[in-house]
Order: C-alpha cells, then sequence, then structure tokens
C-alpha cells in the first residue's frame, strides 16, 4: 500500500529531514554496539588474563597429588568474581587434573589443541555442552615441575544480556529523538519558508490595477531571495507590457479619431447636398486622401508595436550597414528624382562594416529617417551620408543624414522623437506626417543597442545621427 505523500513542502521537507536523521541514527547506533560490544569483549580478555595469573599462584597439588585451588583467597573486592569462573586445568596428555564446579562436570572445549597457550594467551569463544558459550582463554603454566594447560573462560550470558539492554536503549530512545528532530525540523522549516509564504500571499495580491507593487525580499543573497528577484523581475516585465498595451490602445484610440471623424464628416456633406459628378469626385478623393493618411497610421502603429514587442535575438542577424542604407536609397528613389535632390556619400568605405540587428526592423527606421530628410530637403538640395567609427571597448560606427532644409526648431531636438509629436513651426508643419517615423526609428535603434540624435548645433538643415556597435 502506497502511503500518501505529504501535499506541503514543509512537510515533506520535515520527512526527509527525519528520515535521513533515522537512517544515520539507527546506523550510529549499529556502530556504537559494535564498538561497545568489541571495547567489553577487549576488556573481558585483559580481566581473564589476569584472573589467568592469579589462578596460577592459588593452584597447589595435595598429599594424594590431587591438583586443587584456593577459593578462599580474596586479594581485592572484586576478587569474589573468581568464584563464577569456568576453569578446567589439562595435562599435555589431555587428562583432566581440575575442573571447577561451576562447569557441573561439562568439559570447557574438548580435547588439547596443538600449541594451545604455548607461546601466549590464546582466546576464543566456545560452546558449551548446555548450549551457552564462554570466552575461554588458554595458557600453559608449569607447577612443581609439572606442565599443565590452563584454561579459564567466562559465561557470555551476562555480557550479552547487558549488550540486548543497551540495544533496547538504543532502539527506544531513537523514536523519541526522531519525534523530538521531527517537531524541531517542523518548526525550522516554518520559519525558513515564512519569507516564501510572504511572497505568496503578496503575489496573489498583485493585479493588472496595482503592477507597480513588488514583492518584499528579506534576503536577496539566499535562494529564496533570488527567487524573488526574478518574481519582481517578472513584474517588471508585465508591467512594462501592459503599459506598452494600454499606449498602444490609447495611441491608436487618439490617432484614429480624428481621420475617422473626417471620412464621416466628408461623407455625410457629400450625401446631405445635391451636389454634381464633380463635386462628388472631389469628396471621393478626400475620402481617398484621408483613407491613406489613415492606412498609414495604422500601419505606423503596428510597426511600433511590433518594435517594442520585439525582443528575441532569434530575428537578429549579421549585415553590412552600407548596403542597407543604399538599398533604402534606392526604394527612395523615386522621391529623390522627383525633389532633384543630390546624395552624397562619405567615407563609404568605413560604412561597409557589419552590424548585429534585426535587419527588417533597422531598414524600416532607416526607411523613416531618409525619407524624413527628403521630405523637408528643397529641390535641388544636397542630402549628405556620411560613416564614421568611434575608438573604445566596443566599436561604433556614427551614420550621419544631413539635409538643407528648414531645420529643427530650439527646444524640438529631442522632442520629434515622441508619439504623435508635430511641429508648428513655419515650413515645418505643413509637410508633418503622424509623428510616428521618428518614434520608431528611436525605438529600434535602441533596441539594437544603438542612439539617434539630432545635432543641435546646426542652425541651418538638419543632421541626424545614428551611432550603432559594430559586431567583430
Amino acid at each position: 500500500m502506497k502511503l500518501p505523500r505529504p501535499t506541503n513542502l514543509r512537510s515533506r521537507l520535515t520527512l526527509w529531514y527525519v528520515s535521513v536523521l533515522g537512517a544515520l541514527l539507527l546506523i550510529y547506533a549499529a556502530l556504537v554496539f559494535v564498538f561497545q560490544y568489541g571495547v567489553l569483549t577487549r576488556q573481558l580478555f585483559h580481566d581473564e588474563v589476569q584472573d589467568v595469573i592469579t589462578a596460577e599462584g592459588l593452584l597447589y597439588f595435595d598429599g594424594q597429588g590431587k591438583l586443587n585451588l584456593r577459593e578462599d583467597y580474596f586479594s581485592r573486592p572484586q576478587s569474589h568474581l573468581l568464584i563464577d569462573r569456568l576453569m578446567e586445568v589439562r595435562d599435555l596428555n589431555g587428562n583432566v587434573l581440575y575442573r571447577s564446579a561451576t562447569l557441573r562436570g561439562m568439559s570447557l572445549d574438548g580435547p588439547n589443541r596443538l600449541g594451545e597457550g604455548d607461546t601466549d594467551f590464546d582466546d576464543r569463544i566456545v560452546r558449551l555442552q548446555d548450549g551457552s558459550h564462554a570466552f575461554v582463554v588458554s595458557h600453559i603454566h608449569a607447577l612443581q615441575g609439572r606442565t599443565m594447560l590452563i584454561r579459564l573462560g567466562y559465561s557470555l550470558v551476562p555480557l550479552r544480556d547487558r549488550m540486548l539492554q543497551f540495544l533496547l536503549l538504543l532502539l527506544i530512545a531513537t523514536p523519541v529523538a526522531l519525534a523530538l528532530a521531527a517537531f524541531a525540523g517542523q518548526m525550522i522549516a516554518k520559519r525558513a519558508l515564512r519569507p516564501l509564504h510572504q511572497m505568496a500571499i503578496r503575489a496573489e495580491g498583485i493585479t493588472a490595477s496595482n503592477l507597480n507593487e513588488r514583492l518584499t525580499i528579506e534576503n536577496p543573497d539566499d535562494e529564496l531571495g533570488q527567487i524573488g528577484r526574478v518574481l519582481n523581475h517578472l513584474l517588471d516585465r508585465l508591467e512594462q507590457a501592459f503599459y506598452q498595451l494600454q499606449r498602444f490602445t490609447a495611441d491608436a484610440a487618439h490617432e484614429l479619431r480624428t481621420p475617422l471623424a473626417a471620412l464621416r464628416t466628408i461623407g455625410e456633406v457629400a450625401l446631405g447636398k445635391g451636389q454634381d459628378s464633380a463635386e462628388y469626385k472631389e469628396a471621393l478623393e478626400s475620402i481617398l486622401e484621408e483613407t491613406v493618411r489613415l492606412n498609414g497610421t495604422i500601419e505606423s502603429l503596428l510597426l511600433l508595436a511590433r518594435a517594442e514587442a520585439t525582443g528575441s535575438a532569434t530575428a537578429e542577424t549579421v549585415f553590412c550597414i552600407s548596403e542597407l542604407v543604399n538599398e533604402v536609397l534606392s526604394l527612395l528613389e523615386v522621391i529623390i528624382e522627383d525633389r532633384q535632390v543630390s546624395v552624397t556619400v562619405e567615407n563609404e568605405t568605413i560604412g561597409r562594416a557589419r552590424v548585429r540587428a534585426d535587419r527588417s526592423l533597422l531598414r524600416t527606421a532607416f526607411l523613416n529617417v531618409l525619407h524624413n530628410a527628403l521630405k523637408f530637403s528643397p529641390p535641388k538640395s544636397i542630402l549628405t551620408i556620411s560613416y564614421s567609427q568611434t575608438d573604445g571597448t566596443v566599436p561604433k560606427m556614427l551614420i550621419a543624414f544631413e539635409d538643407q532644409g528648414p531645420g529643427i526648431p530650439a527646444g524640438e531636438h529631442q522632442r520629434v522623437f515622441e508619439r504623435f509629436f508635430t511641429s508648428a513651426a513655419k515650413g515645418v508643419a505643413s509637410n508633418s506626417g503622424a509623428g510616428l517615423g521618428l518614434s520608431v526609428a528611436k525605438l529600434v535603434i535602441d533596441r539594437a543597442g544603438g542612439a539617434i540624435r539630432f545635432d543641435e548645433e546646426m542652425t541651418i538643415g538638419a543632421r541626424c545621427i545614428i551611432t550603432l556597435p559594430i559586431f567583430e
């Protein structure tokens, strides 16, 4: 039958802790038991050796030549144990010369062994005829010109009873220790996981309306603190995504309202008056113009949303920047010829350096910048494109687009990158579009690790400078 698994982490940690501790305690108890048994056995051997030496001094032959042992000699308080000894004395031929009454007529390990007790005290455990076991020490001793083999032993029953009591004590103490350890482990796990519990409660209270709130991290250096930091970073990304969605929705609603209202007004006016075909044609042309503008606004908003959403490196490729600029110039060739603008390229060799970015988005960014420059360039003017590099830890390429248009009014060099910003300055307002082109360009170039700005020192025309890291 499979036992139910604890549902919460605290109980599982306590169970694992108690299981490991229980296994260690059992191993420890077994090692202690074996060690203690070995120590007592060595002590028993030492005592028996001393007892053999003592017994050798107590043996004597009586008048009939019979070997006896003086049992009434007690030199120390512990000597009363000597009366409990198991002792047998044999001559070298194996004849029994003396056998203690404690053996009750049983032999202490049978016939003589070859070389038994010749040079030292031989020890061993033997089984007696009554089934009990004894620890026996043998030694050769000479008495009154006769050589004899002395065997002295003690029953192992008391020792094993004592060791059994010790083992039972260990087995009883182990569950008690495990119960105390389980209680302590539960408290420790509860205290250790308290920050996680608090973070969970805090996270449950965070919704779309309060995404600015963050989890409280007590110790940012431990594992729970790392989890908290990861969750806070996730909340940062969610908040940014919600902000982008709300901003996109607001921008779309704001920019689509005006052209839709214009379309409706033109249509209502055309239908409300009895106009001729020429007037209807003019109304349709106005509707078509507003539709084109509306389509451009929608495409710019979608491109802006795509640029904000992209963050994967899988769309990035390595390519030559001058080739991309030339490709954009070929797309704008009709406008260049129509306005009779001369395009001059300086240091194109430097522009052959390679960059790593999303090529399609960067192409759109350059297209917006160049289209702006051409849109504000007067006829038969010059558009200059120059390339240069900066030295440093990360080498960068600078691409400058300089036109001879009306320029950017003071105080608007940063505002031109804001969404839907259109200047009211003379000579600029008439050519302003939806105000999204430079916003898209800035977002794309920032995502590529670069920067875009307008030279504020220019008094005639505008000079847009794009910086991109070079891929080596």
